[in-house]
């Protein structure tokens, strides 16, 4: 069987569909755009190609990553997954594999959303409206009650005027930040991470105050149950619970209103990222701190040991260019200016207590293929352009006599391909096209020892890594790989027969495995004979073999035990 084991999250790098990371962090300066596969969240497997195609944006969520956001390019919402707490915003509390349209969100253009541990969902759009739905026991809504939202509704008590930018939930509390650069919150505040100076839950959005009054914020984030903001000047301010050391205060008591990290004083910070309990920031000259919770080594200090100040990490790397951690996780992941992504923390379970580099070119892949839950720290963003790989584009140019600059003859029939292609892929052509060899002054090269859908499936094969062909054909691939010692190609044509086989071919099968030497291939059809003995005795294939063959393949089914009673 032929396997593509990047369906398993752990064996991946960087394939198929892509998507672009959301816009940055309004400070973050040349920040490096990266393709991100949306394959690599098993969800997405559930959308045919023509879906996927129509994605602009994305964003993988719930407890266990088992719901999934997408805005097409036509600005329409779907939903898909489990949905827990009517997460989905579907009107009712089924689960769905099969997306479905929310129509109240229509013609909407998102710029932020989040999700909370219930989960809830906060959604901000280009107009500055804030939608909600999912969980609400804590009034994390925002809608004054503690029903569940089973569809997005407006929230606009105490944002009326109000165009909101961005939003950020942590398990069960909620911050929006304004296009004033006020920040408001509500939800669950068991620990102050509402910042109103006292315990009790807020039921409706409430404009953070104390020593935010009068600042500027540019960026929020929440962990679990604490919440933290960035202001213009680059100054971090925390509230909510520090019972690790979240806050980086230098202490571990909870705080009821926001205080300023003095820890940071002097650092102009551009990010910030909360993980469940530890929190990263990134400093507009490419620095690294991390403080808080350490269980997992999410904070890549080399131990498990809290930090209640920050610290630097990844000293020693180059300029630091992002920074990745999101509140339902212990994972943490950078980026370097180079493009290099480390990641530490808890991966896949196992606890990575420095900065491993890995083979990925976003941050956002680490999540998908290392993080428990496999969600997405942000929404993800389409490409508008239309971009190809190289395999891609490849594929493409096969038979396109418009770039090609050499033609097979086969049949009568031309296929167009290019030499630099033909070289690269394959040793024979490799040896043909040198200057010694006729072939390489030859425009036109003629075929006759094949047929034309076996070259020309030889040749597509070297631009697309493919075979698409039927039984009978591939035998004859199978006879053009074993003569050209493409060893890929002869298991694939193997694949394909062994896919094909019937009571009528079979024998005629088994004598093209026995003629090209492939063991595997023989064993497979002569089991497969043996097994439908009768049957295959009576069709006209095995009465037109060779008559050695035929007794040769008489005395080994009898070894076999094919003729007792």
């Amino acid at each position: 069987m032929v396997t593509n084991v990047n369906k398993w999250n752990i064996f991946q790098g960087t394939h198929s569909r892509y998507l672009l990371v959301s816009k940055p962090h309004p400070l973050l300066l040349q920040r490096s755009v990266a393709m991100v596969d949306v394959s690599k969240w098993p969800l997405f497997t559930l959308l045919s190609a023509q879906e996927l195609a129509s994605i602009r944006q994305a964003c993988i969520f719930g407890t266990s990553a088992n719901e999934a956001i997408y805005i097409t390019h036509d600005d329409e919402v779907y939903v898909l997954g489990l949905n827990c707490s009517n997460c989905l915003g579907t009107g009712d509390s089924q689960s769905t594999i099969v997306p479905k349209k929310l129509d109240c969100l229509t013609g909407k253009k998102l710029v932020s959303l989040s999700y909370g541990s219930g989960p809830h969902v906060l959604l901000a759009t280009e107009e500055g409206e804030l939608y909600v739905w999912g969980h609400n026991g804590y009034s994390q809504l925002g809608n004054v009650t503690t029903n569940q939202g089973v569809s997005p509704v407006l929230v606009s008590t105490n944002l009326q005027n109000k165009r909101v930018t961005e939003v950020a939930c942590g398990s069960h509390h909620s911050l929006a930040l304004t296009h004033e650069g006020e920040v408001f919150a509500w939800g669950y505040n068991n620990c102050g991470q509402v910042g109103s100076g006292s315990t009790a839950n807020q039921p409706t959005p409430r404009k953070v105050s104390n020593c935010l009054q009068n600042k500027v914020m540019v960026s929020i984030a929440c962990g679990q149950t604490s919440s933290m903001a960035v202001a213009d000047n680059g100054e971090v301010y925390g509230w909510g619970y520090n019972g690790n050391g979240q806050l980086g205060l230098g202490n571990n008591g909870n705080q009821l209103t926001p205080c300023r990290l003095i820890a940071l004083q002097g650092f102009c910070v551009v990010q910030i990222a909360s993980g469940y309990a530890h929190s990263l920031a990134l400093t507009d000259e490419g620095l690294l701190y991390a403080w808080g919770a350490n269980t997992y080594g999410q904070l890549g200090t080399g131990n498990k040991s809290n930090q209640l100040s920050p610290v630097q990490v990844m000293a020693e790397k180059e300029r630091i260019v992002e920074i990745a951690a999101c509140h339902s996780t212990h994972t943490s992941a950078a980026k370097t200016q180079s493009g290099q992504v480390f990641m530490w923390g808890q991966c896949r379970g196992q606890p990575i207590v420095l900065p491993q580099l890995t083979h990925f070119t976003s941050t956002d892949d680490v999540f998908a293929c290392f993080a428990t839950p496999s969600v997405m720290w942000r929404m993800l963003s389409m490409e508008h352009d239309d971009f190809l790989t190289v395999a891609q584009s490849l594929k493409k140019e096969f038979d396109n006599p418009e770039t090609s600059d050499l033609k097979f003859s086969v049949d009568g029939k031309y296929i167009h391909v290019h030499k630099a292609v033909l070289k690269i892929r394959c040793e024979h052509f490799r040896s043909m096209f040198q200057s010694h060899w006729n072939e390489d002054m030859k425009e036109v090269i003629e075929i006759d020892q094949f047929s034309y859908p076996v070259y020309r499936s030889f040749l597509e094969f070297l631009y697309t890594d493919s075979v698409d062909l039927p039984p009978e054909d591939a035998i004859g691939l199978l006879d053009l790989a074993t003569s050209y010692c493409e060893n890929r190609l002869k298991k694939l044509c193997q694949h394909i027969i062994k896919r094909g086989i019937t009571v009528e071919n079979a024998f005629s099968l088994l004598s093209a495995a026995i003629r090209y030497d492939a063991e595997d291939l023989e064993e497979f059809c002569f089991k497969f004979c043996v097994n439908h003995l009768t049957e295959v005795t009576q069709t006209a294939a095995f009465w037109q073999i060779d008559g050695n063959m035929l007794k040769e393949f008489i005395s080994r089914a009898g070894h076999c035990g094919a003729f007792k009673n």
